[in-house]
């Protein structure tokens, strides 16, 4: 936000151009909103100075002035003027405006009380009803969030809550998201559960490489909290406020997410022929829930939480260049997400390019990826070396058992792992090997030499949990 004070706002008053306040309301001189801060311009002294486009008031024609007046009649004049001022003092002061910052935005509400002739309906104490769910979205007005409340029952009109907003401070905390908010509440009330960050619900993150379902670590026995557990979690609200919340569950989300029309999950067009192939339903959103932090409404049923967040993660894919990225990387779109999984799953930031570049260069040759990260994913489980037996098992994903790319992506890939895929970097490696805890990696073209690096790897490093 750039506001620049009263100050300027006098000086650019005058200037021939419209001005306008960041919702969009007309600011100039005559406007609704400069008449509640400075009076009806009709009435206004000329300005002492000029604004930036040169003094408008000097080309008007000179107005005849009064002379001769009597004492009586300039003290009744003084009295007016004075009477005047302070007049204008109460309007700027009614035209108060609401400045609350969201997310790195900000939203303004206009409010002008001295234009109300009766109280704004208000919700009495002691009679809350059950929650419901309330969404701001980035840049939303306090007009628009009380609007809102107001609609859902929460308050008895939008003027209370606005009105009740201008009176809380914390309303700057507000961030963008979903809240639970108690109906039938008086509008401080309301206005109070909207900045406890407790009342925000339907939030959760999403890191990097983590699949749609739970998974076991083999060497721990930890359990990696999937994406559909992770929404479940995050969808449990207490509408009633009996302490038991309830939940859109895992198996609902499960079901939701195996429809057989990808349209009606969000899918975008550059993915929906891949996805009606996949062998395994259960498994068809794999990668289309993109990493990264979440919003969406705990209260709405399991198909439409599921389209809001596929459909919202092909923009950000989208965003990447991973519509035209295959021009340079021979990819389709959807094979760019799968590629881009396994780069995510098998290297770490630092090295995301040159993996890219290993799979790209298999692929040319042909020659089979045979990554660890698609034998485990059809398993479930997490480790770093796989057995001879569950290299042997073909599945669709796993790629020491067939050529080309998995099925479909093996985990949700990070952005930066996406790009890498788009623009990898140049060399011609074919193989590399991860040698240490800490991420260290090895490159070469040479099998001989990738069978040299491999004796390089920390003792117990590649040791199987099985």
């Amino acid at each position: 936000m750039n506001y620049q004070g009263p100050d300027r706002d006098r000086r650019d008053a005058r200037a021939d151009e419209a001005h306008t306040d960041p919702i969009g309301y007309s600011v100039d001189e005559g406007s609704e909103f400069h008449r509640s801060l400075h009076g009806h311009p009709q009435r206004q002294e000329p300005h002492p100075r000029a604004s930036r486009h040169g003094d408008r008031e000097a080309e008007r024609p000179a107005v005849p002035q009064e002379v001769g007046r009597s004492r009586a009649a300039s003290r009744k004049n003084r009295a007016a003027s004075s009477r005047k001022r302070r007049g204008r003092l109460v309007a700027a002061v009614l035209g108060l405006v609401l400045i609350v910052a969201v997310a790195g935005g900000g939203y303004f509400a206009v409010n002008k009380f001295g234009n109300r002739t009766t109280p704004n309906a208000d919700f009495a104490a002691g009679s809350p009803g059950d929650g419901v769910v309330i969404q701001v979205h980035p840049n939303d007005t306090a007009q628009q969030i009380g609007t809102q409340a107001a609609d859902k029952g929460v308050v008895a009109s939008s003027g209370a809550f606005l009105e009740a907003a201008l009176s809380n401070n914390a309303i700057t905390s507000v961030q963008p998201g979903f809240y639970l908010l108690a109906s039938n509440v008086p509008a401080s009330q309301a206005v109070s559960e909207l900045v406890d960050p407790a009342s925000r619900v339907g939030n959760m993150v999403i890191s990097e490489g983590r699949q749609l379902h739970d998974a076991r670590d083999v060497n721990t026995g930890a359990v990696k909290k999937g994406i559909y557990t992770l929404i479940s979690e995050a969808s449990c609200v207490d509408r009633t406020g009996s302490g038991t919340p309830t939940c859109v569950s895992y198996d609902d989300l499960n079901a939701a997410g195996a429809v057989d029309d990808p349209a009606a999950l969000g899918v975008p067009d550059w993915a929906t022929d891949r996805v009606e192939g996949v062998p395994d339903r259960d498994r068809q959103l794999e990668g289309l829930i993109a990493a990264g932090t979440w919003d969406f409404d705990p209260s709405a049923a399991p198909t439409d939480i599921l389209e809001q967040l596929v459909s919202e993660s092909a923009t950000r894919y989208e965003d990447t260049g991973i519509l035209t990225a295959g021009a340079n990387s021979g990819l389709t779109p959807y094979d760019t997400l799968v590629a881009a999984s396994l780069v995510e799953r098998e290297s770490l930031p630092q090295d995301f390019s040159k993996v890219a570049r290993v799979i790209l260069n298999r692929l040319a040759v042909p020659q089979k990826l045979e990554f660890d990260s698609t034998v485990n994913y059809s398993l479930d489980t997490t480790e770093v070396a796989t057995t001879d037996a569950d290299r042997a098992r073909v599945t669709p994903w796993n790629t020491y058992a067939s050529e080309g790319l998995p099925a479909t992506p093996i985990s949700s890939p990070s952005i930066g792992a996406v790009q890498a895929v788009e623009m990898p970097a140049d060399g011609d490696w074919l193989y590399f090997v991860t040698i240490n805890q800490a991420g260290e990696t090895l490159f070469t073209r040479s099998y001989e030499e990738h069978l040299a690096n491999i004796t390089k790897v920390e003792g117990g490093f590649l040791d199987s949990g099985r």
